[in-house]
């Protein structure tokens, strides 16, 4: 997994490609744990259940999708899920 805020715009990127359900949520978690609210996190995942597994998880921690989730598919290699959260404020 990789979670950095390299992208420009201050959103946090967890690499979970080529990680199996349910890794990718689980990396998801780990990175949000010590976020603040309001930060955007994206998921990148070759696992085609993660379009279903990361809103799901949005859901029941109280944070919301940033946007539909988006099927990047390269010229070469796997199709790669983007999903967004925003995270909300913790309990």
């Amino acid at each position: 997994m990789t979670a950095h805020p390299g992208d420009g715009t201050g959103t946090v990127v967890v690499d979970a490609r080529g990680l199996r359900c349910p890794l990718p949520v689980i990396r998801l978690a780990a990175a949000a744990r010590d976020l603040p609210a309001g930060t955007l996190v994206t998921v990148l995942s070759t696992d085609p259940a993660a379009r279903h597994d990361v809103p799901a998880w949005a859901r029941m921690r109280g944070h919301a999708m940033a946007g539909d989730p988006e099927l990047r598919e390269p010229d070469e290699g796997d199709a790669v899920w983007v999903l967004t959260v925003r995270l909300a404020a913790g309990p």
